[in-house]
């Protein structure tokens, strides 16, 4: 009896390894962006949101925001706020309540390729990266290494092959390029050269930003084609917690408005720190700077793509120090999620930031768990999903592929469970027990689900060990440091087509290597 067991057991094994190797429809894939989810994980009640906006109204109403440059005052006050003689400008509750439901909820954040779309709208959920960090961890020997170029594209070519991962946010900064402008304009010009995902990054100054715009259009073909197709994002930290407007960022706020690029409006209150160590405080802090910053931009230019980047941080309040993977990080997370869905607006928010310093079982439990927690809360954009350790500080190219699994089973517990006659399998049972083989390891409904209803990991260990130990006694992470070496030795995509990366590279002062980009090709010796 067990070897009749046993042989169909083995068939179905080699059956669904054949499936898994043949290329998936994104129709039947079990986890996919832009699923929507059903907000399963509410750390606030209905009453908690509700006093939560009044308490924000009330922030912006008797404090408002300091620091304001010329032109804010004239947008802002152009529209109803009013100007104090303390230099703080506020905002009436009438005004604000007027403006949310003005704002636009349903736009696109296209790809290079429109396999990648986001259509943002409603409770449909993307994952993606971002960090702007320093350093590149080596997780063989745990040496840390300052951040380059080369590491930016590299990062990029490596997202976009990884399916649960549906955008390229800036990972790393390059460190040896110290002009700001270059640093700027490179960072965006890697971005793109290594995806044809969305692609989001800042600028810290107009003249960079400017001439990056005009690169979108030579990409984009005109700068029609551009508006109609937006491929970046600006991430903008428009604010300096506590309430103070950040103005290099306000200027370049207001030129990305006016060329249509969608705006990710970023709050980085640290509770304890640059905001209210109570949780619930903290919210009202972040939330009354994002509301600010959407009247902001609308009165630039209204109807533009805006997101709310609510970047809740929590500190040690024993050190100071940053501690992302915390449960406090991922209830602060929930809440914005919550908060975003209660306004009904297109909403931005990290998860997945771990305090490890490595990609080790510290940083497995810290990421797997906020995962989980904000993919299910109600935000939008999952930001820093892959790749970040040391609370910011750090990246592991060994990490995001290692993450794509994570995201990939809290995608699936995003899906939830569907219930219907089908689905019950009352028919099912009683074929298996009724004169059947007992078992449901060969029946149709399990062949039909498997590759539909159950995510299966890249890099996690699910073997017996027996076979784990015929097979070396391999980590998740040795697998991850062998897929990332495959992967960028032979990932070379040529999404800026040489004409017009020669154009690009006549106007700009582009420092990443054509020989890099095409390491194939038989360039002559020293190309720039």
């Amino acid at each position: 009896m067990l070897d009749q067991i046993a042989k169909p057991r083995r068939g179905g094994r080699d059956a669904r390894r054949l499936l898994r190797s043949l290329p998936q429809a994104d129709e039947t894939k079990p986890v996919r962006g832009g699923m929507e989810h059903a907000q399963q994980f509410r750390p606030l009640s209905e009453q908690d949101m509700v006093r939560i906006h009044r308490a924000a109204l009330d922030v912006l109403e008797t404090v408002g925001i300091g620091d304001c440059i010329p032109s804010t005052i004239e947008y802002l006050t152009g529209v109803g706020c009013v100007l104090h003689d303390n230099g703080r400008i506020t905002f009436p509750r009438a005004l604000v309540e007027d403006y949310i439901p003005r704002i636009n909820r349903d736009f696109l954040l296209a790809g290079r390729d429109p396999r990648h779309d986001m259509h943002m709208q409603g409770s449909r959920l993307y994952c993606g990266t971002a960090g702007a960090t320093v350093s590149m961890v080596n997780p063989r020997t745990g040496a840390y290494r300052g951040t380059t170029l080369n590491d930016l594209y590299d990062c990029a070519r490596l997202v976009d092959t990884l399916d649960n991962i549906h955008f390229f946010q800036r990972t790393v900064v390059p460190r040896e390029i110290e002009d700001f402008y270059e640093m700027d304009v490179n960072t965006c010009y890697a971005s793109l050269a290594g995806t044809s995902k969305h692609v989001g990054t800042s600028w810290g100054g107009v003249r960079q930003l400017e001439d990056s715009i005009e690169m979108m259009h030579m990409l984009a073909g005109s700068e029609a084609r551009w508006r109609e197709r937006p491929f970046v994002s600006m991430s903008c930290c428009f604010t300096v917690s506590p309430l103070k407007w950040a103005p290099d960022s306000c200027q370049c706020l207001e030129v990305g408005a006016r060329a249509g690029m969608p705006i990710m409006l970023v709050s980085l209150g640290q509770a304890g720190a640059t905001g209210p160590a109570s949780l619930a405080g903290n919210v009202v802090m972040i939330l009354a700077e994002l509301l600010a910053g959407m009247i902001y931009v609308d009165a630039v230019a209204p109807g533009n793509p805006v997101i709310l980047g609510f970047w809740p941080f929590v500190s040690d309040l024993r050190t100071g120090a940053m501690c992302c993977g915390s449960g406090e990080q991922a209830l602060l997370t929930a809440a914005c999620g919550q908060m975003s869905r209660h306004y009904g607006l297109i909403s931005g928010i990290p998860a997945g930031i771990a305090d490890s310093k490595m990609p080790d079982a510290q940083s497995g439990y810290e990421k797997g768990l906020n995962h989980v927690v904000t993919a299910n809360s109600g935000a939008n954009l999952m930001y820093e999903a892959g790749g970040m350790v040391a609370s910011l500080m750090g990246f592991s190219l060994e990490s995001p592929a290692m993450d794509n699994d994570s995201v990939g089973a809290a995608l699936r517990v995003v899906r939830g469970i569907e219930v219907n006659d089908d689905t019950l399998s009352v028919d099912v049972i009683r074929e298996v027990c009724v004169g059947g083989p007992g078992h449901f390891l060969a029946h149709s409904q399990t062949m039909n689900l498997m590759e539909r209803d159950y995510v299966y990991p890249q890099f996690a260990d699910r073997m017996s060990p027996g076979e784990w130990k015929e097979k070396g006694n391999g980590t998740a992470l040795d697998r991850a440091i062998d897929h990332v070496d495959a992967t960028l030795a032979q990932h070379y995509p040529e999404y800026i087509t040489r004409e017009i990366d020669e154009q690009i590279r006549a106007k700009l002062p582009v420092r990443l290597r054509k020989d890099r980009m095409r390491p194939n090709l038989d360039w002559p010796r020293n190309w720039p």
